[in-house]
């Protein structure tokens, strides 16, 4: 049973209905595309089983403000309220949020749940990392209540899933437009704004994956990693990424970090940047090339679908959504890069991120195929070149899901044919020419 109250400190936190009054909130957009895109769900709300949609309620607790105008709460809540709309839900009265949750907080993720549930929520997005636990205990408390937490990997077999995706191919788009970019300045150092590095594999994969494209445009082209050890700190995040410029003169950096402050530092230097969540053209437009960013809307139109297909029984959700964890990519439209800025970007950029994007979304080639990439560009026409490149520690082979036990170097620029479960929840090495500063 829900809650009848809510416990003080939930109490006491501020709710948010449809808190989507920024301007860009449930557009779709190049970051947002609507429904019907590839990757997202082609079922309509009528059809999604539920005959009481406009009863329907949404919760969702987010890291940072629900009127950020970049960055990775706001991808979140435009996913949100762009799936809601499409279903034909409408979020100012049907979607509640309890924003500025610190994900270190577990009582305030708690209070937070408790917030949206006692005011009807029928289904509750986490977006982040640190949520796991409260999402987890809180699933059990609340068996009637459908529960989704972002970038984890905790479940149960009913009412509570996790959701992720290959952002790592991404990345590896975003490295391409980096490295082009650092050979046409003549500078081969290029920085990276890091949360976190070989402590988490998701921060791990995406250093690698980014420096890996970096370095199939500029095979000299070396990746110093500055980490904040925080998900997300704008205070931080501007401080690690002008260390990057006076430290090491990068002429590029690339980001894995909430706000857009890394652009905006590498406009105030005249230098060039890659973001990431959402497209940071607005923020940095003399500096962003482009950002590794997330479609959440097709997840989060998935989700709903599913939900509403449960008819008020959350014990299907796991079910209903085939599993419980959901981890797409590029194939189904979930990861991308933004719209590349011709303005900065190096000639031919755009030519050489088509070209490889349609060999992951073929299933010709992924990003840790073991197979490095090279490209010979002719009258703006990319013939991409495959060479062998097998990981390497201590002058042996690794073999699919042997890891290095924090290796400092790993010799070769490739990477092993890992699986998923090394990718999302073990991977621990930096490949060549990443370096930890």
């Amino acid at each position: 049973m829900k809650k009848l109250l809510a416990l003080a400190l939930a109490a006491a936190m501020s709710l948010s209905l449809a808190a989507c009054g920024g301007n860009n909130a449930g557009n779709a957009s190049p970051d947002n595309p609507p429904a019907g895109s590839p990757g997202a769900s082609s079922q309509s709300g009528s059809s999604a089983g539920s005959g009481d949609l406009a009863d329907f309620k949404v919760g969702a607790i987010y890291i940072n403000s629900q009127n950020d105008t970049s960055g990775y709460t706001f991808q979140h809540h435009s996913g949100i309220t762009t799936a809601m709309k499409a279903l034909g839900m409408d979020p100012a009265t049907q979607l509640l949020i309890v924003d500025g949750v610190p994900d270190t907080d577990d009582t305030a993720v708690s209070a937070a749940i408790d917030t949206v549930v006692n005011q009807g929520a029928d289904i509750v997005f986490g977006i982040s990392f640190g949520y796991i636990n409260p999402m987890e205990e809180m699933a059990a408390e609340y068996p009637d209540v459908i529960f989704s937490h972002g970038t984890g990997y905790k479940s149960n077999d009913t009412n509570f899933n996790n959701y992720f995706g290959r952002i790592y191919q991404a990345r590896y788009l975003a490295g391409i437009a980096a490295g082009m970019k650092s050979k046409e300045l003549g500078n081969n150092n290029i920085g990276y704004v890091a949360a976190y590095n070989r402590e988490y594999a998701e921060t791990c994969s995406g250093i690698n994956a980014f420096a890996l494209g970096a370095q199939s445009a500029n095979p000299d082209a070396v990746v110093y990693v500055n980490k904040i050890n925080a998900w997300g700190d704008e205070a931080l995040e501007r401080q690690a990424a002008q260390a990057l410029f006076n430290t090491y003169q990068c002429g590029v950096i690339s980001q894995h970090c909430d706000s857009a402050q890394p652009q905006m530092v590498a406009q105030e230097n005249g230098r060039f940047g890659c973001g990431y969540n959402s497209d940071m053209t607005d923020q940095a437009p003399s500096a962003h090339l482009t950002s590794a960013i997330w479609h959440w809307n097709v997840y989060y139109q998935a989700a709903l679908e599913a939900a509403l297909a449960c008819e008020g029984d959350a014990s299907k959700f796991v079910e209903k959504m085939g599993g419980p964890a959901y981890y797409a990519g590029l194939a189904e439209g979930f990861v991308d890069v933004s719209p590349l800025n011709e303005r900065t970007a190096a000639p031919d950029t755009q030519a050489v991120i088509d070209a490889v994007r349609d060999l992951i979304v073929s299933g010709e080639w992924d990003v840790f195929s073991g197979v490095k990439l090279s490209y010979n560009i002719t009258d703006g026409k990319v013939e991409i070149i495959k060479t062998d490149a097998p990981l390497m520690s201590n002058g042996e082979q690794l073999k699919d899901s042997v890891l290095v036990e924090m290796a400092p170097e790993i010799v070769p620029a490739g990477g092993p044919s890992v699986d998923d479960g090394v990718i999302k929840g073990s991977m621990n090495y930096n490949v060549a020419g990443v370096i930890e500063g």
